[in-house]
């Protein structure tokens, strides 16, 4: 029992302490506009905090002119039809709360941001052993809505070297968990967050690799982004074949397309 009161009273100091240094974490205040975006339904966010430009490293902005507007509360793309109207537009999110509050002339809402983190948040990730966290830092993972089931979910997938870090390269190239289950099906288990993060900027997919090996080429990893970088595809491999080249390795493929050989 009394080994069992010492783990409890060791957790709860923990937790409290992680606690504690989240709740230190500053609101972030910054200048703001959104605006009708390029599509239905779609806003375009700016954010900027600091003075940016010349080169000014005292500086932090944020240009996304796709973000669905469902990912805000307070306002409507018919509320920027209402010249001098002040709105409040909000972002909750697991990490944190975002508001803009402004007044709306020509179709744009103007004003100024406060970012407040979610100690709450931070306390959670760190028994999920992640650290390192800020507030511009945490206004990332609430401007791309990166949430805790997400993350359980890569972790329950095998997804190796997380961190506070490249969790939001992740949530931007759109890798979930279905995505890294159909690879390990593939061959391609336990994959690192920085491999999963070149497949995805690369365009690595699991149709093209089930047609690599109906062509009967076995690719690792490396290979993969080698071959989407280089465009050595699916159909340029067969067109090399029918060209009587016989079955090349893929080192000869690459080659072929660096030196421009196939032209």
């Amino acid at each position: 029992m009394r080994l069992r009161a010492l783990l409890l009273s060791a957790f709860l100091t923990a937790g409290a302490a992680a606690l504690c240094a989240a709740q230190d974490l500053p609101a972030l205040h910054a200048r703001c506009t959104i605006a009708p975006g390029m599509k239905d339904g779609q806003v375009r966010l700016e954010l900027e905090e600091g003075t940016c430009g010349d080169g000014n490293h005292d500086c932090h902005n944020h240009d996304s002119d796709s973000m669905p507007l469902s990912d805000f509360s307070g306002f409507t793309l018919a509320d920027l039809q209402r010249e001098g109207a002040h709105l409040d537009a909000v972002i909750s999110a697991e990490a944190g709360k975002l508001t803009c509050s402004g007044t709306v002339h020509d179709l744009t809402l103007s004003g100024d941001s406060t970012f407040v983190p979610n100690p709450a948040f931070v306390a959670q990730m760190r028994q999920m052993g992640f650290s390192d966290f800020d507030s511009h830092k945490l206004e990332a993972y609430t401007l791309f809505h990166i949430e805790t089931s997400w993350i359980r979910s890569l972790q329950a997938e095998g997804v190796s070297e997380m961190d506070s870090g490249n969790i939001i390269a992740l949530r931007i190239f759109k890798v979930d968990a279905p995505y890294v289950r159909d690879m390990a099906t593939l061959g391609y288990p336990h994959l690192a967050a920085g491999k999963l993060i070149a497949f995805k900027v690369q365009g690595v997919n699991p149709e093209e690799v089930r047609q690599y090996r109906a062509l009967g080429y076995q690719p690792n990893a490396d290979e993969l982004i080698q071959m989407r970088i280089f465009k050595v595809t699916p159909d340029f491999i067969q067109r090399m074949s029918q060209r009587g080249l016989g079955k090349l390795t893929i080192s000869k493929l690459v080659q072929i397309r660096i030196f421009k050989l196939a032209d």
